[in-house]
């Protein structure tokens, strides 16, 4: 366990020196809300939950692809894959709460009318699926235009595409409409129960695809040449 928590205090303390990359995704989801604020009282809160998740899987690509060497040589000294990717996820996940908290506190003080526990729960399964998506990219992609052009299709893809569409459903952020609805229409629970499903099943995915994917990686030996 303390060395899961060093490789998380290693990703926070590498994480806080990027102070630019920290506020562009503490501005980010903000230019989402205030773009469909007004008129537009679902839209805003479904464009923010989007923008949130948008942020955090960017931030998880680039963490994942700047520490690749790092985690090499940890390996090599002693580090096991799980301890790697668990202490990365976990450091990520601290980061998305902690950016989430300003933007749930801005729709509860802005926005009346809703549910605002589920507008909290939207934000907290957003945080657990970004980001081991972002990281999923990175460990899938190691190049990042590669991984950021990916990351772009689908979000894009996430907020044009008609939610009720079955091809919707393979879209990893689709639970945050389902949830939206349910706290911004105030429809039956179906809505919640079909929106909590469905991020719970992309978490897990994208977790053990995490582990995979990382676990392969570090099994090669590519600075061993033969020959």
């Amino acid at each position: 366990m303390s060395r899961v928590l060093t490789v998380a205090e290693m990703t926070l303390r590498e994480t806080s020196r990027r102070r630019g990359v920290l506020a562009i995704l503490l501005v980010f989801p903000l230019c989402f809300y205030l773009a469909r604020r007004g008129d537009f009282t679902g839209q805003s809160i479904r464009f923010v939950c989007l923008g949130l998740g948008w942020a955090l899987s960017t931030a998880a690509l680039f963490a994942g692809n700047a520490n690749r060497d790092l985690e090499t040589r940890l390996r090599l000294t002693g580090y096991r894959p799980a301890q790697l990717w668990t202490g990365r996820l976990l450091a990520l996940w601290a980061v998305g709460v902690l950016l989430s908290v300003p933007y749930f506190l801005l729709v509860l003080l802005d926005q009346p009318g809703v549910r605002h526990g589920a507008i909290g729960l939207i934000m907290l399964v957003m945080v657990a699926v970004a980001v081991p998506f972002g990281l999923a990219i990175s460990a899938v992609l190691p190049r990042e235009l590669e991984g950021t052009l990916i990351l772009l299709t689908i979000v894009g893809l996430q907020m044009v595409m008609d939610p009720a569409s079955p091809a919707a459903r393979a879209l990893p952020f689709w639970f945050s409409r389902e949830i939206a609805t349910y706290a911004i229409d105030h429809t039956d629970s179906g809505y919640l129960d079909r929106g909590l499903l469905h991020g719970a099943v992309v978490a897990v995915t994208m977790v053990a695809l995490v582990a995979i994917a990382t676990g392969v990686r570090l099994r090669r030996r590519p600075h061993l040449r033969f020959g």
